[in-house]
């Protein structure tokens, strides 16, 4: 295995992402939403008004689920007031399945643009009469794809470290984030869930002849994370780290099932005839 192939191809693919539009723009807009805006416009309606904050703390919904929530979350908010609990129940707990939606959102938006751009630009053709071999190309979208999404995502997150500790010190009064559930969502479930929607995208971009075509057929995998969040706020399934350590392997092994099929059902010589 030639390893410069592989990069090469990789860095060709970052380079032509950077220049479209449709690659970058939610790369800028997700994050600034996920890490700034929503963190952000709850501790300010926290912050500003102290109706609004007495409306969250004494919510029934709310109620229901400090009920009803585990051991580790309740030794997270023991000796917090009313606010500080909630605060850190939304951000610290609530809220976390939001960042898994960045690495598989960004992961498979790259690799649609892999091949269905390709084809839409008329040059996947010289990429398939390449020296590469078809298990280099593979992982060189599988590359490309990959480490700007991770990269995001843990750029993301040390964003947020630092956005919801600066702005709610005047509530907690103390640095309190992260806490030990996220680093196995973020090292560990991130990750896999990116290669997960890369191996998806890359093979149905290769069938797919646009890039939006390629791009909407994988959104689905986006459903994955929804229901983690579903879960984690109805209190059907709570983030532990025990639980994410679980999930994250789960999907691990789904990976290397999903990879492994993809490397041997990918075929310059079909690619070669549908992009005709």
């Amino acid at each position: 295995m030639n390893w410069k192939h592989i990069f090469t191809i990789a860095g060709k693919d970052i380079q032509e992402a950077r220049g479209n539009r449709s690659v970058w723009l939610p790369m800028l807009i997700v994050p600034l939403i996920f890490v700034v805006v929503m963190p952000l416009a709850i501790i300010f309606a926290m912050t500003a008004s102290s109706s609004a904050s007495s409306t969250l703390v004494n919510d029934p919904d709310m109620a229901t689920f400090m009920a009803n929530m585990p051991a580790f979350m309740t030794q997270a908010i023991q000796g917090l007031d009313g606010v500080q609990s909630t605060l850190v129940l939304m951000l610290g707990y609530m809220f976390a399945p939001f960042f898994l939606i960045i690495p598989l959102m960004f992961s498979t938006i790259i690799a649609s643009e892999s091949f269905a751009g390709e084809r839409e630009r008329k040059t996947i053709e010289a990429l398939l009469y390449s020296p590469a071999t078809d298990t280099e190309l593979f992982l060189g979208k599988v590359c490309a794809a990959g480490l700007p999404s991770l990269l995001i995502t843990w750029g993301s997150f040390l964003a947020y470290i630092l956005v919801v500790n600066v702005s709610a010190y005047s509530i907690m009064g103390r640095i309190w984030f992260p806490l030990d559930s996220w680093y196995p969502m973020i090292f560990w479930i991130a990750p896999a869930l990116s290669l997960m929607g890369i191996a998806a995208t890359v093979l149905i971009s290769s069938r797919v002849q646009t890039f939006m075509g390629a791009y909407q057929a994988s959104a689905s995998l986006v459903l994955l994370v929804v229901g983690l969040m579903v879960g984690q706020i109805t209190g059907v399934l709570y983030l532990s780290v025990g639980v994410g350590m679980g999930i994250g392997a789960a999907v691990w092994v789904i990976d290397i099932v999903l990879t492994a099929i993809a490397v041997r059902s990918f075929n310059r010589e079909k690619l070669l005839a549908n992009a005709a």
